[in-house]
């Protein structure tokens, strides 16, 4: 009489793939966001277009088109795949293989959708009143250098970086100094500054040595931040940014002393 109250033998089957097919899909589904957040915490080093909003906000925003990718007349954007370390489907570039060449119309930018790359922060207004894209606004990253294997440090003569750089002797600038241990050489060394450098990456493409001695690295990543506790007296945004921070009051700052540092530790008082 058991036997009469089993489902049939097809049935059962069916039951067993369905149950079987479930847990693979779950396995597979909870792999699939293991690795997406892998990548999406690998993305901290990821090199993005020009205008692209904070990483956070650039993933919150960007709908993985594929727009800008095409708009480039370099292939220097691709879009990420599986493997890549990269939220798949997002536009990045690699400065060592192809490097941002610096469009005057930067065409990857007004063909975005969604916001993702904001010509805001890559546009000046003229004296027409007009909006004028301005690729030197740009900020994908900042160049650095590891000046222990970069040549120009040891004393060999090398200029590639600075040759390189767009924006010839303002981005990159060469410190000549002496050479204490021949005693009659110079060093010529690179040294990146950092409010001009747009992380274009022409930079990391053109040095010679095996592994870049430049390298360009995201904003977030290779700037420090000094903290909200520190305010510069000289910069208004900083001086309103107190004043928010405190409700919106009076900012009193403590005035600078006319003393010179040697009279007051001279003084009787210390």
């Amino acid at each position: 009489m058991a036997k009469d109250k089993l489902p049939p033998l097809n049935e059962r089957r069916r039951f067993l793939l369905q149950t079987l097919q479930g847990i693979g899909l779950a396995t597979l589904g909870a792999l699939t966001w293991s690795a997406y957040i892998d990548e999406a915490s690998a993305a901290s080093l990821v090199l993005r277009p020009p205008a692209a909003l904070k990483e956070e906000d650039f993933l919150s925003h960007c709908i993985r088109c594929g727009l800008c990718v095409e708009a480039c007349p370099f292939d220097t954007l691709k879009l990420a795949r599986a493997g890549d370390n990269i939220p798949i489907g997002t536009p990045y570039f690699r400065a060592r293989e192809i490097p941002c060449h610096m469009c005057k119309d930067i065409p990857c930018v007004p063909v975005c959708p969604s916001g993702a790359l904001d010509e805001s922060f890559v546009s000046t207004i003229t004296k027409n009143g007009d909006k004028e894209l301005d690729i030197t606004l740009a900020a994908m990253g900042i160049a650095v250098i590891d000046a222990d294997q970069c040549i120009a440090f040891w004393g060999i003569q090398c200029d590639a970086c600075y040759r390189a750089c767009p924006l010839i002797n303002e981005a990159i600038v060469i410190d000549a100094s002496r050479n204490d241990r021949t005693g009659k050489h110079a060093f010529m060394a690179p040294r990146v500054i950092g409010d001009v450098c747009t992380g274009c990456g022409m930079c990391e493409k053109a040095c010679v040595t095996d592994k870049a001695s430049i390298f360009v690295l995201p904003l977030a990543v290779a700037k420090g931040r000094a903290g909200s506790n520190y305010i510069k007296g000289w910069d208004a945004q900083d001086e309103n940014r107190l004043k928010d921070q405190k409700g919106g009051g009076e900012t009193t700052l403590t005035p600078k002393s006319s003393q010179k540092p040697i009279d007051y530790l001279n003084s009787e008082e210390f």
